[in-house]
Protein backbone atom coordinates (compact mmCIF):
# COMPACT_ATOMS: atom_id res chain seq x y z
CA UNK A 1 0.00 0.00 0.00
CA UNK A 2 1.28 3.49 -0.88
CA UNK A 3 2.14 6.15 1.67
CA UNK A 4 -0.33 8.99 2.16
CA UNK A 5 2.36 11.25 0.69
CA UNK A 6 2.28 9.24 -2.55
CA UNK A 7 -1.47 9.33 -3.08
CA UNK A 8 -3.74 11.61 -5.01
CA UNK A 9 -7.41 11.39 -4.08
CA UNK A 10 -9.83 12.25 -6.88
CA UNK A 11 -12.95 10.97 -5.08
CA UNK A 12 -14.80 13.06 -2.51
CA UNK A 13 -14.56 11.32 0.85
CA UNK A 14 -18.07 12.49 1.76
CA UNK A 15 -20.21 11.70 -1.30
CA UNK A 16 -18.05 9.73 -3.75
CA UNK A 17 -18.03 12.33 -6.53
CA UNK A 18 -15.14 11.67 -8.95
CA UNK A 19 -13.28 14.16 -11.08
CA UNK A 20 -11.54 16.70 -8.86
CA UNK A 21 -8.22 16.45 -7.02
CA UNK A 22 -9.33 16.69 -3.40
CA UNK A 23 -6.17 15.48 -1.63
CA UNK A 24 -2.65 15.26 -3.02
CA UNK A 25 0.48 14.04 -1.31
CA UNK A 26 -1.39 13.80 1.98
CA UNK A 27 -2.46 17.45 1.81
CA UNK A 28 -5.87 18.93 1.05
CA UNK A 29 -6.36 20.81 -2.20
CA UNK A 30 -7.60 24.08 -0.76
CA UNK A 31 -8.93 25.18 -4.16
CA UNK A 32 -11.25 22.18 -4.47
CA UNK A 33 -14.86 22.21 -3.35
CA UNK A 34 -16.97 19.19 -4.21
CA UNK A 35 -19.56 20.27 -6.78
CA UNK A 36 -21.89 17.59 -5.47
CA UNK A 37 -21.97 17.87 -1.66
CA UNK A 38 -20.04 21.12 -1.19
CA UNK A 39 -17.37 19.61 1.05
CA UNK A 40 -14.03 21.40 1.22
CA UNK A 41 -11.04 19.10 1.76
CA UNK A 42 -9.82 19.21 5.38
CA UNK A 43 -12.98 20.99 6.55
CA UNK A 44 -15.61 18.26 6.68
CA UNK A 45 -13.47 15.26 5.81
CA UNK A 46 -10.31 15.36 7.91
CA UNK A 47 -11.54 12.54 10.16
CA UNK A 48 -13.91 9.63 9.70
CA UNK A 49 -16.14 10.97 12.48
CA UNK A 50 -16.29 14.43 10.91
CA UNK A 51 -17.04 13.22 7.42
CA UNK A 52 -19.72 10.80 8.62
CA UNK A 53 -21.38 13.68 10.41
CA UNK A 54 -21.19 15.89 7.32
CA UNK A 55 -22.41 13.04 5.09
CA UNK A 56 -25.34 12.33 7.41
CA UNK A 57 -26.31 15.99 7.47
CA UNK A 58 -26.05 16.28 3.67
CA UNK A 59 -28.02 13.08 2.97
CA UNK A 60 -30.56 14.00 5.66
CA UNK A 61 -31.26 17.22 3.74
CA UNK A 62 -31.98 15.19 0.60
CA UNK A 63 -28.43 15.15 -0.83
CA UNK A 64 -28.79 18.50 -2.63
CA UNK A 65 -26.16 19.44 -5.18
CA UNK A 66 -23.99 22.39 -4.21
CA UNK A 67 -25.80 25.15 -6.05
CA UNK A 68 -22.92 27.61 -5.79
CA UNK A 69 -20.79 25.64 -8.26
CA UNK A 70 -22.89 25.34 -11.42
CA UNK A 71 -24.43 22.04 -10.36
CA UNK A 72 -26.09 21.50 -13.72
CA UNK A 73 -22.67 21.38 -15.38
CA UNK A 74 -21.45 18.57 -13.09
CA UNK A 75 -24.59 16.57 -12.34
CA UNK A 76 -24.92 13.74 -14.80
CA UNK A 77 -28.24 12.64 -16.25
CA UNK A 78 -29.54 9.63 -14.37
CA UNK A 79 -27.43 10.50 -11.32
CA UNK A 80 -27.70 7.80 -8.65
CA UNK A 81 -26.59 8.79 -5.14
CA UNK A 82 -26.10 5.23 -3.90
CA UNK A 83 -24.07 4.24 -6.96
CA UNK A 84 -21.90 7.34 -6.55
CA UNK A 85 -21.34 6.60 -2.86
CA UNK A 86 -19.89 3.22 -3.83
CA UNK A 87 -16.84 5.22 -5.00
CA UNK A 88 -16.00 6.24 -1.43
CA UNK A 89 -12.83 4.41 -0.38
CA UNK A 90 -13.49 1.88 2.42
CA UNK A 91 -11.40 3.78 4.98
CA UNK A 92 -13.72 6.80 4.64
CA UNK A 93 -17.08 4.99 4.82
Amino acid sequence: MADAEDTTETVCRVCGFEGEVFWEGGWPNEAAICPCCGNEPDVGDASVTGLRSYRGYWVGRGAPWNSSLEERKHRREGWDLLKQMENIPPQWR
